[in-house]
């Protein structure tokens, strides 16, 4: 059991925010500064409490880790893809943290080069994320991001693939990403502005040169806005999209002529959203335009891209997402998702029947992965369902053939996926929706009412929450846990409307969604409120808070991870990263209506004298997106507040950012103390 160690307590300094007349006191305000050394000194303190409340629980927390570490194939390697001549490999070595990066030359039988091995360039440092990595059109050079703290602030540094150099070249401040040009020698690249991190720039650099003549080619103004660059499968266009929540706009330039002037694809219109894809002589358009909620697909040819010139190839259907599409040289593959499902549309362009893959479960997700051939038949798709390991596929267009390249491997020697059961439940809402969830157990269990359950749900920025498959999880199913997936309102399961009715002004409606769905577990005796667990991170973190605010007698613990709590504060403050950006998904606090309403839920303005759940929150002193004092500040005033004696931690990674530990198996060890705070609680003990 837990020891009786006095819990730490933060020192309040009452800091007085208003707006619109409306005073709030902030006593824990002053935890926003990560260079105070009274905040690290309070966060160490958080710290030791956590290890000291749980060192009973180290020997279970070892044991999880090794279980599923056992699972791993640790020796194991991605499957192979063929581009501009080249296959390429991501591996990882046996007891290595880190992926290797290799391709073979024209054949697997080729021998193997190695682009970098992460293993080595991570030595040394606490944090290590490579990314961005562009090969040049000749093969011979290659552009990569490092990011080193986790803040997701990265270097772009250039390799010579024909000597191995690594060249004197270091662009700082950017997001990793960059694309060339068709001459060899240029790359563009989003630099990120420095208080914010909102990526807002592209420059033009030439392999070589020193940074400092980098030309600025596009500068997004517009604080709401970020850019991306590109470039399209195609390879003879480089694209700058600059986007917001609800408005897109693209740039292009042709790759052949690189130091050309950007043209605008289609100016920006406020809510209206477009992708460009390109083939042959047209550009394809994935679009809401003209009231098409869930998307519709245009083609426009290539001197005229204005949506004056744009026709429909695909109209817009009232219970179909349109979601994204894959351009072959004869056949158009469309993603798309109807009664909260994923499916895969096969158009040949001769229009010679249109088909679907076949898909069998009711709680399986599939989406197609590395395509980066225009002249094939074959289609590269992914399958996995809650209790099926995910496949990558090779599907040919043209006989239906079906080959499974690779299964995920699930080692150990007990794995059975007929063992477990799938189910795809629909919960009641209050206003009457239903609400889909996904749910895993193992065969056997019995629907009681006593069985230990762990609610899953995210429901913001229309991100869908696919059912999907977990070798790590298997550590709580073969303990007794039923897993499920709440498909809340806020994201885009059922269609662009779920997303539509789940923010700004109704975002509420992802709260009571996901307490209905609580509700109806318990009901329907899947489990009780003594067994009930629920788990978000991040947005998914404010539905945490949220709903321990709302509903607290529901849950038995919660898990909330870079828990995004301090809604109201942030949204006022346009210095901290995302927030401009995030208007149209929140509301802009500086109107009274959505600050009145932002303030009814934001779940630091709401704490009170009541009782919680157990809880366990987590934090990176890094993170970019939910910065470490939100889950702070909340943990500290909830200590002030809650009138239970339940468990309350706060968990800092002194050394990462928001998505946690880098190295894969550091990872393993973090989700081995989320598992054990909820076993403990079950008294669960090994």
């Amino acid at each position: 059991m837990a020891q009786n160690v006095p819990a730490p307590v933060a020192k309040k300094i009452p800091k007085k925010l208003e707006k619109f007349g409306d005073v709030r006191i902030d006593n824990y305000y002053w935890l926003n500064d990560r260079d105070n050394p009274d905040v690290i000194s309070y966060l160490e303190e958080e710290n030791a409490y956590y290890e000291q409340m749980t060192a009973h629980t180290k020997p279970l927390q070892q044991e999880l880790f090794d279980e599923m570490k056992a699972r791993i194939k640790e020796d194991d390697s991605s499957v192979p893809y063929f581009y501009n001549g080249y296959y390429y490999i991501t591996r990882y070595e046996t007891g290595k943290d880190y992926p290797i990066y290799a391709r073979h030359n024209g054949s697997l039988s080729a021998a193997e080069e190695i682009l970098f091995d992460c293993n080595e360039l991570a030595a040394g440092h606490p944090y290590f994320h490579m990314g961005g990595l562009s090969i040049s059109p000749d093969n011979m050079q290659v552009a990569f991001g490092v990011d080193v703290v986790g803040r997701r602030i990265y270097t772009i540094r250039m390799k010579n693939l024909v000597t191995g150099a690594v060249l004197p070249d270091e662009i700082e401040n950017t997001t990793g990403n960059s694309v060339w040009a068709n001459d060899n020698r240029t790359i563009f690249y989003t630099r990120q502005d420095k208080v914010t991190l909102r990526s807002d720039k592209v420059y033009r650099h030439k392999s070589g040169s020193d940074p400092i003549n980098d030309v600025l080619v596009y500068h997004e103004k517009d604080d709401t806005f970020a850019v991306e660059v590109s470039k399209t499968k195609s390879r003879k266009y480089i694209m700058i999209e600059s986007g917001s929540t609800l408005t897109t706009e693209y740039r292009f330039l042709e790759a052949d002529h690189p130091e050309a002037d950007f043209n605008v694809f289609q100016e920006r219109i406020r809510g209206l959203e477009y992708t460009v894809s390109h083939y042959g002589n047209h550009f394809y358009i994935r679009t809401n335009a003209d009231k098409a909620e869930n998307f519709k697909l245009m083609q426009t040819p290539e001197n005229k891209t204005g949506k004056a010139h744009w026709t429909e190839l695909i109209p817009h259907r009232e219970n179909v997402l349109l979601e994204d599409i894959e351009i072959f040289r004869d056949y158009l593959v469309v993603e798309e998702r109807s009664d909260g499902l994923t499916k895969i549309q096969i158009r040949p362009w001769n229009g010679e029947g249109v088909y679907y893959l076949p898909f069998e479960s009711e709680t399986y997700t599939a989406y197609t992965t590395t395509n980066v051939d225009f002249n094939t038949d074959v289609l590269r798709y992914s399958y996995q369902s809650m209790a099926t390991p995910s496949s990558v596929i090779d599907f040919n267009m043209k006989t239906r053939h079906k080959e499974i390249l690779k299964e995920q491997q699930v080692l150990g020697g007990n794995f059975d996926k007929q063992n477990y059961c799938e189910e795809r439940l629909w919960a009641t809402a209050a206003d009457g929706t239903k609400i889909p969830i996904s749910v895993v157990y193992k065969k056997g269990l019995e629907k009681n009412g006593q069985n230990p359950t762990l609610l899953y749900a995210y429901g913001s920025y229309g991100a869908s929450m696919d059912p999907y498959f977990s070798s790590t999880r298997l550590s709580l199913l073969d303990r007794g846990f039923v897993y499920a997936i709440a498909h809340i309102r806020g994201g885009e399961e059922l269609g662009r409307h779920w997303y539509e009715n789940g923010k700004l002004l109704q975002k509420k409606n992802t709260f009571t969604d996901f307490i209905d769905c609580s509700k109806f577990l318990i009901n329907e005796k899947y489990t009780s409120a003594a067994h009930l667990y629920a788990e978000g991170g991040s947005a998914g973190g404010l539905l945490m808070g949220a709903v321990v605010n709302m509903a607290p007698e529901l849950y038995h613990g919660v898990i909330a991870q870079v828990p995004f709590v301090d809604v109201v504060t942030t949204m006022l403050d346009d210095s901290i990263p995302l927030t401009t950006g995030e208007y149209d998904e929140w509301g802009n606090p500086n109107e009274k209506a959505y600050y009145d309403y932002m303030k009814s839920y934001s779940p630091y303005d709401n704490v009170a004298a009541k009782n919680y759940p157990n809880m366990y929150v987590s934090t990176g002193l890094h993170d970019s997106q939910v910065q470490y004092w939100e889950p702070a500040k909340w943990v500290a005033k909830l200590r002030a507040f809650k009138t239970d004696k339940n468990l309350l931690f706060l968990d800092t990674n002194m050394d990462a950012g928001h998505g946690g530990a880098s190295g894969r198996f550091e990872a393993l060890k973090e989700l081995a103390r989320e598992f054990s705070f909820l076993l403990d609680l079950e008294g669960i003990e090994r």
